[in-house]
């Protein structure tokens, strides 16, 4: 039970930040049609690339809950990129912009503790990761 505790964790997470980045797309498109972006072919594909963002999140989350290595791959990269970027922001920008930094860092420490617990659990569950001493499978039956 407390394996899909942590994936689910994980997965709430990679959901989270995935809403954030549809509603920051949201927030772009209201700017693009205010007049605000000085060209309107970069305002429209940096939506397009921020829905991609927020899409592959939200893949990541749904593979997280079933269980695909991959989903917590690409989850450990973007939340490994994410703390980088609220790192960056921290020692780059002045005034520092601290909500976005503590915001951007927080989730991303949480995401990557609970995806790399979520990883741990279930490679300990993995018969196929198990051998025994003669150098055979457990789950082999030889």
């Amino acid at each position: 039970m407390a394996r899909f505790r942590t994936a689910v964790l994980a997965a709430a997470v990679l959901v989270l930040e995935g809403a954030a980045l549809v509603v920051i797309a949201v927030l772009e498109l209201f700017a693009l049609g205010e007049g605000g972006a000085s060209s309107t072919a970069s305002g429209l594909a940096l939506i397009a690339l921020t829905l991609v963002g927020a899409a592959g999140l939200i893949a990541f989350a749904v593979g997280t809950l079933r269980h695909a290595s991959w989903a917590r791959s690409g989850g450990i990269v973007l939340q490994v990129l994410q703390i980088a970027l609220a790192l960056a922001a921290l020692s780059s920008i002045r005034p520092v912009p601290w909500l976005f930094v503590l915001v951007l860092g927080l989730a991303g420490a949480v995401g990557l503790v609970a995806l790399i617990a979520t990883v741990r659990r279930e490679g300990a569950a993995d018969p196929r990761l198990h051998r025994r001493e003669d150098g055979t499978d457990e789950s082999s039956g030889d």
